[in-house]
């Protein structure tokens, strides 16, 4: 198995330029289905997860050129199956999202239940809850869900989510864009990769609009068209970028942000103290001026604090002055890199949903594992500032969100190297 080897790298300086989004590109990419002709997609990040989605379109029947880079023309001349691949879907949670285009668009889906990383429950539920409301009938079995739509198609209906999920009110949505009638989501997700997918799909024909609000309008069309689209920033990755700066006491230029998308990140940062500013080439990551101190994080859905990028922050609380708190509300498992942090150090105590994390501390490089995506983004910036080495394992948790990453940390004075084994 490939790990990385990360040592301390002083301080960080340069221009990173930030990819495409993974959340945003990857319910794209299902919805892609329903076009009646190809799509092409532009600024696709080459990704593990991206790499999962490619092979479950094709099992479906999609053909995909992606001889340019950062491109993928996909184009359904037909509909091969109804279910997706079974080993592709247990890869990752975001394979679900087949289901909902897979079952307005035939009249009927089976997908096996998702994989991804073990961060808490993302129960399935609520998607359900949605193609039950659309008309469908849903056949739910140990390792498999199966939905049927009724003889005349779905129809719309008005749907409440008792969470606002950003993948049910996906899958909602894409079907829903098809189904007869209209169709209300209240208390939908509000992330901004939803008005990215809603973007795309009325690209295509749909009718949707409220997009980015809590309650989304779809009015049902019968057939959707090819289109052209470019996938927006990933804002997890310039928040990893932003802490990497700040985390090393250095200064970095951020290309292809987009500010309003990293709002809750920035004032953070801001209150220990970092300069965060936007100018005309990018955001300035400015981490060399003053001291920086401590401050208290609680994760909420959108437009709260990410609870995708908790632990690289905390990663970054653990090196200021004074003791933060970080409460996570939106996965009850998401602090297994609080252990993986102990052993380089950081005395993290955890109390349920709450961590308290001393700050000032003198970090020590150790053999860590990336126990999920963005538990190995925060061993990688613990380790840029730790003494010694710091070896992380299961590295391919890391790979499936961030796009060369090694290339990218290295481009602004990282000293990081990717082996295999057999290296070692």
């Amino acid at each position: 198995m490939a790990k990385f080897l990360v040592q301390n790298s002083g301080p960080l300086n340069g221009e990173v330029y930030i990819s495409g989004s993974k959340n945003a590109v990857l319910p794209i990419l299902a919805a892609s289905i329903l076009a009646e002709d190809g799509c092409v997609i532009d600024d696709v990040p080459a990704l593990r997860d991206v790499q999962v989605m490619k092979g479950i379109l094709n099992s479906l029947g999609a053909e995909i050129d992606d001889s340019r880079e950062g491109m993928l023309e996909i184009r359904f001349p037909d509909i091969l199956t109804n279910e997706a691949d079974y080993e592709l879907v247990g890869k990752m949670r975001a394979s679900f999202l087949v289901m909902g285009p897979l079952l307005t668009k035939t009249g009927r889906a089976k997908v096996h239940i998702p994989g991804g990383c073990s961060i808490g429950a993302r129960p399935i539920d609520l998607h359900l809850k949605g193609f039950k409301a659309l008309g469908a009938k849903v056949i739910e079995k140990d390792s498999y869900v199966e939905a049927i739509a009724p003889a005349g198609g779905l129809k719309g209906a008005g749907i409440y989510l008792d969470f606002p999920s950003v993948g049910a009110t996906e899958n909602i949505m894409i079907a829903a864009s098809m189904a007869s009638g209209t169709t209300y989501i209240e208390n939908a997700a509000e992330e901004p990769e939803i008005v990215d997918l809603a973007n795309f799909l009325n690209k295509m024909g749909a009718r949707i609009k409220g997009a980015g609000t809590d309650n989304i309008k779809i009015e049902g069309v019968r057939t959707m068209h090819p289109c052209e689209h470019c996938v927006i920033p990933d804002r997890i990755e310039a928040g990893t970028f932003m802490l990497a700066g700040a985390i090393t006491r250095g200064e970095l230029l951020i290309h292809n942000i987009v500010p309003d998308h990293i709002r809750p990140i920035t004032a953070k940062l801001r209150e220990c103290g970092v300069m965060v500013e936007m100018g005309d080439e990018g955001m300035y990551v400015i981490a060399d001026r003053r001291p920086l101190t401590s401050t208290n994080i609680k994760t909420l859905p959108y437009p709260g604090f990410p609870t995708d990028i908790q632990s690289p922050f905390m990663a970054f609380l653990t090196t200021v002055k004074g003791s933060s708190s970080v409460i996570e509300t939106v996965f009850e498992n998401r602090f297994m890199h609080v252990a993986e942090l102990n052993r380089m150090g950081a005395n993290i105590r955890t109390e349920g949903n709450r961590a308290l994390i001393p700050g000032d501390t003198d970090l020590e490089g150790a053999q860590v594992i990336a126990t999920d995506l963005r538990a190995g983004a925060a061993m990688v910036l613990a380790g840029l500032v730790a003494r010694g080495t710091t070896e992380i394992s299961e590295i391919y948790h890391i790979e499936r969100g961030y796009e060369k990453f090694v290339d990218k940390c290295k481009g602004i004075g990282a000293t990081i190297l990717r082996i295999d084994d057999q290296e070692d």
